[in-house]
């Protein structure tokens, strides 16, 4: 694991490749060649580059993009995707308007 996470060591300079304008992250719009740039730009986690560019944060969760965004970072630094670590998984979470939380507090007395 440690040389993934090595910042000083080079990986390139990013060229633009055929195939770049591809969507990878249909919910949050991602294209392959943004994760490739993300990659280049010092994002060397599955982690970093969903808080950097929300891959994976949408509405599945990742479910149907989380593979392919980890293919295209190994691919980028040279590794086998086994090497990456998986990015933390979470609930999903959606805003609450206050006045049913204080619904609930009146039902509980």
């Amino acid at each position: 694991m440690g040389k993934i996470n090595d910042r000083s060591r080079d990986i390139g300079e990013f060229i633009p490749k055929e195939g770049d304008e591809r969507l990878v992250c249909r919910c949050e719009e991602i294209t392959q060649g943004e994760i490739r740039q993300a990659v280049h730009d010092g994002m060397f986690t599955i982690t970093e580059i969903r808080r950097y560019l929300r891959a994976g944060m949408g509405l599945c969760q990742g479910q149907t993009c989380s593979k392919l965004v980890k293919s295209i970072v190994a691919r980028e630094l040279k590794v086998s995707p086994a090497e990456l670590e998986p990015a933390t998984s979470r609930a999903p979470m959606r805003p609450i308007e206050m006045h049913i939380f204080a619904k609930e507090a009146d039902d509980n007395e």
